[in-house]
């Protein structure tokens, strides 16, 4: 499989929450420490931070919200894993430092706590973390504005995900992975969604059916919950807060596997690029 071709999406993110909140809620923060500088500044003085204490951890899209709140003010950081980063807890009962290991060259943030050490590391520094006084307010409502809706939201629904897919003329890969008709659908689950529902990643989405429209959406759903299952992909860079990697990667049925045999009709399945990613597909089974 392309080893430089998958970033952390929503199943890397949801799984990095769930396996980060039981550890982090509840903890008060001691020190940070930042490490080169990422793909934003932090905005606030780390010495800022300290005495906070954190809430219950938040996803939206491929960010994840965590409050902070002491008795005389609130906030919170708003973290990005970029294209290469991960979050990882070293716990310790005792307190402190925990089990963290001299921070790296690649380890840029660590949030100290009493329960232990969460540091971000991200070699190729596109990650974020950022602080805001509420998601509401900018800089994370800038950053959040532009966000689809969540794949797994109630909101959406066969006519408005249709609807949505009908304004816009591009290949329908290509907006999946825009992230504007929802979010979530990064490469590797658009390429699996789009086999499933039997649709070439070409077809222009403003020319895709009612009925098709519906499978699209149910597959995008059942393919990301299958993902989440699995703690999400891990083709390089990407563990959880315990330091696993994904399993989703050895359940692809079509990303990664050109020339190899379709598993529904042994044809070869092609690979070709859109928006300088690669696509892969099976030209018999899915139909423009």
């Amino acid at each position: 499989m392309p080893q430089n071709a998958c970033m952390p999406e929503l199943p890397e993110v949801e799984t990095t929450r769930r396996s980060l909140s039981p550890a982090l809620e509840g903890q008060r923060v001691l020190a940070v420490r930042l490490g080169k500088p990422l793909r934003w500044p932090l905005g606030v003085e780390p010495a800022a931070l300290v005495g906070h204490r954190i809430g219950a951890l938040q996803r939206r899209g491929k960010y994840l919200w965590m409050p902070l709140a002491q008795p005389v003010s609130q906030g919170g950081l708003l973290l990005h894993l970029g294209m290469s980063g991960s979050l990882v807890w070293h716990g310790h009962s005792g307190g402190g430092h925990g089990n963290a290991p001299p921070a790296g060259v690649h380890d840029h943030f660590d949030l100290i706590t009493h329960g232990g050490v969460l540091r971000l590391t991200d070699p190729r520094r596109f990650g974020a973390v950022v602080w805001s006084g509420s998601p509401a307010v900018d800089p994370a409502k800038k950053l959040l504005a532009r966000l689809g809706p969540e794949p797994f939201d109630d909101a959406l629904n066969d006519a408005s995900f249709h609807a949505a897919l009908k304004q816009h003329r591009s290949a329908v890969k290509v907006v999946l992975l825009s992230g504007r008709v929802l979010v979530g659908a990064g490469n590797i689950y658009a390429c699996e969604a789009l086999f499933d529902a039997g649709i070439d990643p070409r077809l222009r989405a403003d020319r895709i059916s009612a009925p098709r429209a519906a499978r699209l959406l149910a597959a995008l759903r059942l393919v990301l919950a299958r993902a989440i299952e699995a703690g999400g992909t891990t083709l390089r860079d990407y563990r959880n807060a315990d330091g696993e990697a994904g399993q989703f990667q050895h359940e692809a049925r079509v990303y990664g596997r050109d020339g190899q045999p379709c598993v529904a009709c042994a044809a070869p399945l092609r690979r070709i690029v859109q928006g300088q990613r690669s696509t892969f597909f099976c030209a018999r089974c899915q139909r423009r």
